[in-house]
């Protein structure tokens, strides 16, 4: 192996180096094996992380025990759940640009010749992705696991559970004990959140695109097994060191199409069509918002998870796990078979010897889909020229046209909902809370939530410049681009003015004369920025469209 750790470790020169590793405790012997970098975002602030501080004593474990050297070392993470609704909720996007720059520099600083992610809460999964692309040395995704579900009346609920129960509070449907009792059952111990929500949808993608192992991600975080895949990431690790497996043999545009397949299949989060977008611009690899809608259509809704379905993550690794949507794809000749998985063996090789629980209802077969095509719809017209994004799950109208309530912030438009304001047909536009606007493109769980608490879901839309959360259900579009704030016609939209949105012909539209369109934008002044200093200042400065993924680039517009 040629170890790019010498660099900092081996020489006379390096003495002074040396004796820094060994005033805390390393060896001579330690520092000739190859150092493996264990990036932990391990925070004492939320469930979702809150057990990869004892799983990362499993990692290096199995890191020593295969030949390596651990270094485990921190970075952040924002929890979507706690800032849902408040200033602080556009901090998470912003934390995976973040979490990739920690990873990368640390990863420089020091030369790892490998490195183990350790990630659970959405932004830490493809903020470490991105991360491992950038450096492209060999590294390994590890999955905390999703939390166990919640039990009220005798039935499975998460997180998704309290926000549908704020709106119906405030609707005067449920009483405030209702609320409360909900509250303290829904989230019974650590892990990230229970359905196909972001966490969950993107531990799918990394198994399915070939980063995390096959059969690792959909064990929950509380269940003794962890540690033994934590334990068993050590010998992944060190094996694609030694074969020199690459991040970016890995990530190829087949097994990115494979990662969106089980998006589509799997009626997984709106956010994985940003943070794949992400993904193959560090993987250099050309990928459009389009690409997401062709994939999509070709391939059925196979697994009946929450938001819109019945069953929980937990129930996934019930059924027999990640695998057996990956056995789907397979069968149905929907995934690319030949691409390279980091354990060195092809999806193909995976597949063969998946274990099904007999009986399983929770990921249907390929003569019995939920749907024949995706639960993701791209969707274009004169109110989202770069396109925008609806989840289709459990959706059963195809179509809506009303007049537009706008809001120019989600507090304005959650106020609404909450005091009765918002009325059957509306159609409530939320701007200014996209990648600069926000800045940060907040999620709308809050008011998704409330609109489905207070009975409306099936007669009113919402479409903003934000983001939703995996948790979110009912007939809502997001990631609309441009964004107002940079002068997108969502900026011009105004009360009143009629909105269409078709899931057939993937159109939406501002339903007034073009010439009309063009005159509103022709008078429109960009506001000034709501942050000038410090990290949300550099994040607005650096931050391109919805429609390319959102990440920060020296070249933004």
């Amino acid at each position: 192996m040629k170890l790019q750790s010498y660099t900092i470790t081996q020489g006379k020169e390096r003495a002074g180096a040396r004796s820094f590793f060994k005033a805390i405790g390393f060896t001579d012997e330690d520092l000739k094996k190859p150092i493996i970098g264990i990036a932990n975002t391990w925070i004492g602030t939320m469930p979702c992380n809150y057990n990869l501080r004892e799983l990362a004593v499993d990692v290096a474990a199995g890191i020593r025990e295969a030949g390596g050297t651990p270094m485990e070392f921190n970075t952040i993470a924002i929890s979507d759940g706690i800032t849902m609704g408040t200033e602080g909720m556009k901090t998470s996007l912003v934390s995976r640009e973040v979490i990739a720059d920690s990873i990368e520099l640390v990863a420089r600083g020091y030369m790892f010749d490998g490195i183990v992610a350790m990630v659970a809460c959405d932004k830490t999964i493809p903020g470490a992705a991105m991360a491992l692309l950038r450096l492209n040395v060999p590294g390994v995704i590890f999955y905390g696991g999703t939390i166990l579900p919640g039990k009220y009346n005798g039935r499975d609920i998460t997180a998704q559970d309290v926000f549908e129960a704020i709106g119906a509070n405030a609707a005067g449907r449920i009483s405030d004990q209702e609320l409360l009792e909900i509250e303290n059952r829904a989230c019974p111990g650590p892990g990230a959140c229970g359905g196909q929500f972001t966490a969950n949808t993107m531990s799918t993608v990394m198994e399915i695109i070939g980063l995390s192992p096959m059969g690792m991600n959909s064990i929950p975080q509380v269940d003794q097994r962890k540690h033994g895949v934590a334990h068993q990431c050590g010998e992944v690790i060190m094996n694609a060191v030694r074969n020199n497996l690459r991040p970016r043999d890995i990530v190829t545009r087949a097994a990115i199409d494979n990662a969106i397949a089980s998006v589509a299949a799997s009626g997984g989060s709106t956010n994985a069509v940003l943070h794949l977008l992400a993904m193959a611009r560090e993987a250099g690899i050309p990928l459009s918002i389009d690409d997401f809608q062709e994939l999509s259509s070709r391939t059925p809704l196979l697994a009946d998870l929450k938001p819109a379905g019945k069953y929980t993550a937990a129930d996934v690794d019930k059924a027999g796990g990640i695998p057996v949507i990956a056995k789907r794809l397979y069968d149905g000749g929907y995934a690319h078979a030949d691409v390279v998985t980091v354990t060195g063996k092809t999806f193909r090789e995976h597949v063969q010897s998946v274990t099904e629980t007999p009986g399983q209802d929770v990921i249907r077969t390929l003569e019995n889909p939920i749907k024949k095509s995706g639960g993701i719809v791209i969707l274009k017209g004169s109110l989202a020229p770069e396109g925008c994004v609806i989840k289709v799950t459990g959706l059963d109208r195809r179509s809506q046209t009303g007049p537009a309530r706008v809001f120019d912030s989600e507090e304005a438009a959650m106020d609404a909902v909450v005091h009765g304001k918002i009325k059957a047909g509306d159609i409530v536009v939320i701007r200014y809370e996209g990648p600069r606007g926000g800045p940060g493109m907040r999620e709308m769980l809050g008011v998704t939530g409330a609109i489905v608490g207070a009975g409306l879901s099936e007669s009113v839309a919402l479409v903003t410049d934000g983001r939703f959360s995996g948790a979110t259900r009912g007939f809502m579009v997001g990631h609309v681009a441009p964004e107002a704030a940079v002068g997108g016609p969502i900026a011009v939209v105004r009360d009143g003015d009629s909105i269409s949105i078709n899931i057939e012909t993937r159109q939406i539209s501002l339903d007034i004369p073009v010439a009309e369109i063009h005159d509103r934008l022709s008078k429109f002044e960009r506001p000034a920025p709501k942050y000038t200093t410090g990290v949300m200042a550099k994040y607005v400065a650096l931050v391109g469209s919805a429609s390319e993924g959102a990440v920060t680039s020296p070249t933004a517009l």
